[in-house]
């Protein structure tokens, strides 16, 4: 019997094919509405062939993501329809397709990086955000399964930042804006500004009407390798530094502290590994990933804390959330 642990790795590339699929052709939206459905019912309201469809919902009942139900129904698992209905903040299915579409055509590239190294192989490919921001279609793509990644737990972040105080945040690499929307709309006098590469402006400035937020979130368009950081009584990397190696890190936490005001903080926040490294799961997945999307890496918090007290910070601590993003934070003396 193979164990468990290593059937669900062996089989895991059909389950990921099978969440994409039973997404983009409504089944999860038609469980959520409603509860229960057989195959053939399944099949009738979404005009798609029952035989196949049958298969398909097999294989999610034996990966735990539906049930049967009575009368030879099927149903959503206890905990999964907010996470399969686009509706909601905590959808994830636009992550799933960012790994059918993107992700999964640049693993060969860890093949390369076995035989060759890391270094050799990228030296000859463009930069990896040249890659997820080439034209408008990719950049929306990307931003998008980011901001399911990260906007619903950012409302935690921002409670545990406790931004009352906080007047002006600036956002760094702060995409179409997860954090920043989240933080403004649980802190009514706070102000931020993204700052990022100018083609995500469209992207960002959308999210801002979409919430309401056109007067309080402004965008900065920029090259933090080569331009100052935006001045504010907050810094915030959200989700950004583990985009980039240690001394691309420790370089932004210097421009940071610089472009806080005195009495400001810093706030990092980003997946976490335990400080033994064996996981959790999700962290060690995403590390992997980002090697070959990114030139960057997870950490644990360990390392961070030592990266921002080296950049100046002082009292830096890490605030824990029940999700699987955290926060640090450094204050500027």
């Amino acid at each position: 019997m193979i164990p468990p642990s290593l059937e669900h790795a062996v089989f895991g590339i059909f389950s990921t094919s099978a969440l994409h699929l039973a997404d983009s052709h409504g089944v999860f939206t038609h469980l959520v509405d409603h509860e229960r459905a057989s195959t053939q019912d399944l099949s009738t309201a979404l005009g798609v062939d029952e035989e196949t469809l049958g298969r398909l919902l097999r294989v999610l009942v034996a990966f735990g993501v539906l049930r049967h139900a009575d009368g030879g129904r099927y149903r959503l698992a206890d905990g999964v329809a907010p996470y399969v209905d686009s509706r909601d903040p905590r959808y994830l299915m636009g992550f799933v397709e960012h790994l059918i579409e993107s992700t999964n055509q640049r693993l060969p590239q860890l093949d390369a990086y076995l035989a060759k190294g890391k270094h050799v192989v990228d030296a000859e490919l463009p930069a990896p955000f040249d890659v997820l921001y080439r034209d408008e279609e990719s950049t929306g793509q990307f931003l998008a399964a980011m901001w399911q990644l990260s906007f619903h737990v950012s409302y935690e972040l921002a409670e545990l930042a406790q931004l009352g105080d906080t007047r002006e945040l600036v956002d760094v690499g702060g995409a179409n804006g997860p954090f920043s929307v989240a933080a403004l709309l649980t802190n009514p006098e706070l102000r931020s500004t993204v700052f990022d590469l100018p083609q995500v402006e469209p992207f960002l400035t959308a999210n801002a009407g979409r919430y309401q937020l056109e007067d309080r979130l402004a965008f900065r368009g920029g090259n933090f390798f080569t331009d100052p950081l935006p001045t504010g009584d907050c810094v915030a990397f959200g989700y950004i530094l583990s985009d980039w190696d240690d001394e691309t890190c420790a370089m932004l936490l210097r421009k940071a502290f610089e472009a806080c005001r005195p009495g400001g903080r810093v706030l990092v926040m980003d997946r976490l590994f335990d400080e033994n490294r064996e996981g959790p799961l999700a962290t060690a997945v995403m590390n992997l990933s980002m090697y070959f999307e990114t030139e960057g890496r997870h950490r644990t918090a360990g390392e961070y804390l030592a990266l921002m007290t080296d950049a100046g910070f002082t009292g830096c601590a890490v605030y824990r959330s029940t999700a699987d993003k955290h926060l640090l934070a450094g204050h500027r003396a």
